[in-house]
């Protein structure tokens, strides 16, 4: 049996190297509107800018029920214009935060697909170690072949029919068949 190392097995030579953070290198690849958008999530999803909130809207409805002597009230209830400055708020904070949650989104899809790619030649990996393991068990009297499990398991897996059956899973969730 030959144990001898197999050339280029796995998919890239540098899948075998130390995979950099992907956080770290996503984040210097970002766009100025993307370095934007994501300083502003971090910005607005504080205690400070909460806080911020919490006191405006306080002092502006202190103000406009005229709780505040000396100052005129300037949106009486139901205090319109509080609701339309709220509402403009509400919508360009949840575009801000999609926008980070999109760049979030595309660094999770790489990783995964990185883990799949790390999984595939790990189980290559011990694949090639179960067939080299199983001769030296036997040579040693140990017997094997009656081991179902480990005979499955020397199999190489099938990922094409894995990604056929996870795609037929996919379109049933999502009703396309």
């Amino acid at each position: 049996m030959d144990i001898s190392p197999q050339k280029n097995t796995a998919p890239t030579e540098e899948s075998r190297h130390i995979i950099r953070s992907l956080k770290a290198k996503a984040d210097k690849n970002r766009s100025p509107g993307e370095v934007i958008a994501d300083d502003l999530t971090h910005a607005f999803g504080s205690v400070g800018f909460l806080s911020l909130n919490a006191v405006v809207f306080i002092a502006w409805i202190a103000i406009n029920t005229g709780l505040v002597p000396g100052i005129a009230a300037f949106d009486p209830f139901p205090f319109s214009l509080l609701t339309t400055i709220v509402s403009l708020e509400a919508i360009i904070l949840a575009i801000i935060v999609l926008l980070s949650q999109n760049r979030a989104i595309e660094t999770d899809d790489l990783r995964e697909e990185i883990d799949l790619q790390v999984n595939l030649i790990t189980e290559r990996e011990l694949t090639k170690l179960m067939t080299i393991l199983v001769p030296l068990l036997e040579k040693n009297g140990i017997d094997v072949s009656e081991d179902a499990t480990l005979q499955e398991m020397l199999k190489p897996t099938d990922t094409g029919r894995i990604q056929r059956v996870l795609e037929k899973q996919i379109a049933r969730k999502n009703g396309f068949l």
